[in-house]
């Protein structure tokens, strides 16, 4: 069986590195990039199997990147997990609204992150 590929997309170097080893760590097979345009050509590069994406991000926020993935037929059903510092009930309806389809915001506990990438991976 293959690994599972997860895209993280995180513009804060010591946070991509951390959620990187502890995703390999797991068995996955990971891909980081820091901003949201890198994030679009990634999945046009090398399709995932998940997306965990942060919401601040330079060039095209989180958001975006979200829209972006649920409105494209060819992505769409790739699960986003938004994994952000965002904590706001408006930022998290907003989140909805793109299509994120779980949202977790930071400070977070490792093996809650890894419970719910298992749980949509799953899926």
């Amino acid at each position: 069986m293959s690994k599972k590929k997860i895209l993280i997309v995180e513009d804060e170097e010591s946070l991509l590195k951390l959620e990187s080893i502890l995703l390999t760590s797991k068995g996955f097979e990971v891909r980081g990039v820091a901003n949201g345009r890198a994030a679009i050509t990634g999945l046009q590069d090398d399709m995932p199997d998940l997306v965990l994406l942060d919401i601040m991000l330079p060039e095209m926020d989180g958001f975006e990147v979200c829209r972006h993935i649920k409105q494209n037929p060819l992505t769409r059903h790739i699960p986003v997990i938004m994994l952000t510092a965002k904590k706001t009930r408006e930022d998290m309806e907003r989140g909805r609204e793109v299509g994120a389809d779980c949202y977790i915001t930071k400070p977070f506990k490792s093996a809650m992150v890894i419970e719910t990438i298992q749980r949509y991976l799953a899926k």
